[in-house]
């Protein structure tokens, strides 16, 4: 399994031809999955990096359930959530270096963007450190890419990834593609009682 994915994913020019079809459809089962529902954050502090993601990318503030009785804060927007929590000597994150350099082979997250020059004038505006680049020109569809860092360090990245065309290795039926469902319901109209929350 281990070389099949390793040729079909990082094979680079001609990967799917190498890879058997019907040894790749192996490879799946069905899993009930619909999409990234969100992700999880350790922080120095929570309003920091509710400031950031709120001011840089847009995210909106939502009500956690009030069973989580831990400091953090929850985000939403684009179908995603990234829930915050406060660190202490207990959590650290070892995956991060907020003083290192930036290094797109570094793990991050990506967030699919519709218009590249508005995304870099906002960084600019807040004096963000971002590296810009641009990959896949020679293939006729470039992908531009913007990679900084949040208060933590954990590194972002921004592409305008849908230049790209996703070719499946293999098991085309398998991939399922997201609906409206998969986002949490939303409350869209405010009441009263939110302004004391």
């Amino acid at each position: 399994m281990g070389e099949a994915c390793k040729q079909a994913c990082c094979g680079g020019r001609g990967a799917a031809e190498r890879v058997d079809v019907e040894e790749s459809a192996k490879l799946y089962e069905d899993v009930p999955l619909m999409a990234l529902n969100h992700i999880s954050r350790l922080c120095k502090s929570v309003d920091d990096s509710v400031r950031f993601y709120v001011k840089a990318l847009g995210f909106v503030l939502i009500h956690r359930p009030p069973a989580l009785d831990f400091s953090g804060a929850w985000l939403f927007n684009y179908g995603v959530g990234i829930h915050l929590v406060q660190r202490d000597d207990a959590r650290r994150a070892p995956d991060v270096n907020p003083a290192g350099k930036l290094d797109p082979m570094d793990n991050h997250i990506s967030f699919q963007c519709e218009d590249m020059g508005v995304m870099e004038k906002r960084l600019k505006d807040m004096k963000i450190k971002y590296m810009k680049r641009t990959i896949n020109e020679e293939e006729g569809s470039p992908i531009d890419q913007l990679f900084f860092k949040d208060p933590d360090g954990f590194m972002i990245e921004i592409c305008n990834c849908e230049n790209l065309e996703l070719v499946p290795a293999g098991a085309l039926g398998r991939l399922r593609l997201p609906r409206d469902r998969h986002n949490p319901p939303v409350r869209m109209e405010f009441s009263d009682d939110d302004d004391d929350e």
